[in-house]
């Protein structure tokens, strides 16, 4: 089959819907799937007036004989007279709504809420990575159920290295911006100045702002010789990062999934999160800690408790390698989405 897939920026971009996006093209080519990558404008979902225009110009100039998969940063924001000029049938790939991005001004948030769902009346079907993100679409966009895939992200065999540094590592994957909620992380190490650990924050300083006050709330904590931000890691030293932790944290207030905490079970590693978004559906529950979102002293509690707990910290890292081992592939991925591009075609 041929198709297009349209994704915004640099596809090697590290963070989940990109990591995602660039795997499952590759896995819809090695499934036989003639599939063009089309690089759009990197400005998306805040795009200038120039990169709407340009997003608008190579979309409606596609054929209409193929479908076209459209990446969600780029589906919730372009303007919709622009998006009704495309001739091609249209597959939507939502990862989240981007109106559910922790921090937005309400105006904002309103505006990307009415325009995405206009956006998505506009798609022949919609493919999304959890069944969480299927009901919000369904429950506050109005997408009819026949309309909604869920391709559930693909993942490698499980990793069984295991090199656990001392003091424990506790690990933290996420670009720096506040959904990721790496400053309740913060507060909550601050309650355990009395026990021996360390702590990476692993993500791109995608929101300058945010980075920065991380950082100084790090320093306002006394944290500054424990917590390590990292950056953006490539491949290999996230894999390193995941071997020699303990623990894997993240107090995110919103995921449409979650990969990285599928990473989590890969390594083995129990998890400590919220229970927010899709986040219950990703961790099983013999294998995390899910608090209530923004609650700092359980999620400091709950860290304390696999730092302290030998036993219960051995017992969750034995269910996530089970959990882990029956993740799906890539090419499950590739076939729930083939399906949906077939079906866009009538």
């Amino acid at each position: 089959m041929k198709a297009v897939f349209a994704i915004p920026g640099d596809i090697e971009t590290r963070t989940g819907g990109f990591i995602y996006e660039r795997a499952l093209l590759m896995a819809l080519r090695e499934a036989g799937h003639d599939v063009e990558h089309l690089q759009l404008p990197a400005g998306f979902p805040d795009p200038t007036a120039a990169e709407m225009a340009e997003a608008v110009a190579a979309l409606a100039a596609l054929p209409a004989d193929a479908p076209l998969i459209l990446d969600g940063l780029v589906y919730g924001a372009i303007a919709t007279e622009g998006l009704a000029q495309v001739r091609a049938p249209i597959v939507a790939m939502i990862h989240h709504p981007l109106a559910l991005e922790t921090g937005l001004p309400p105006q904002r948030a309103a505006l990307l809420h009415r325009r995405e769902a206009d956006n998505l009346a506009l798609a022949a079907e919609v493919v999304v990575p959890s069944p969480h993100t299927a009901a919000i679409l369904r429950e506050r966009y109005a997408v009819p159920a026949e309309k909604i895939s869920i391709a559930l992200p693909g993942f490698g065999a499980p990793d069984p290295l295991r090199t656990p540094d001392q003091p424990p590592l506790i690990l933290a994957v996420g670009i720096l911006v506040p959904r990721k909620g790496h400053d309740m992380l913060l507060d909550a190490l601050a309650r355990l100045g009395d026990l021996d650990w360390q702590a990476w924050i692993v993500g791109a300083r995608y929101d300058p702002a945010t980075a920065e006050a991380l950082e100084a709330q790090s320093v306002a904590l006394g944290l500054a010789s424990r917590v390590r931000f990292t950056g953006s890691l490539g491949e290999a030293a996230l894999r390193d990062g995941f071997r020699r932790a303990s623990v894997f944290a993240l107090a995110t207030r919103y995921e449409g999934y979650g990969m990285v905490f599928s990473e989590a079970l890969l390594h083995g590693l129990p998890i400590v999160t919220c229970a927010s978004g899709a986040v219950p559906d990703t961790v099983p529950p013999e294998a995390g800690i899910l608090v209530p979102t923004d609650d700092t002293e359980a999620f400091a509690a709950a860290l304390r408790s696999l730092l302290t707990d030998d036993a219960r910290r051995s017992a969750m890292a034995k269910a996530a390698t089970a959990a882990g081992q029956a993740l799906p592939s890539w090419a499950d991925t590739a076939a729930a989405m083939a399906g949906a591009l077939s079906r866009s075609l009538g």
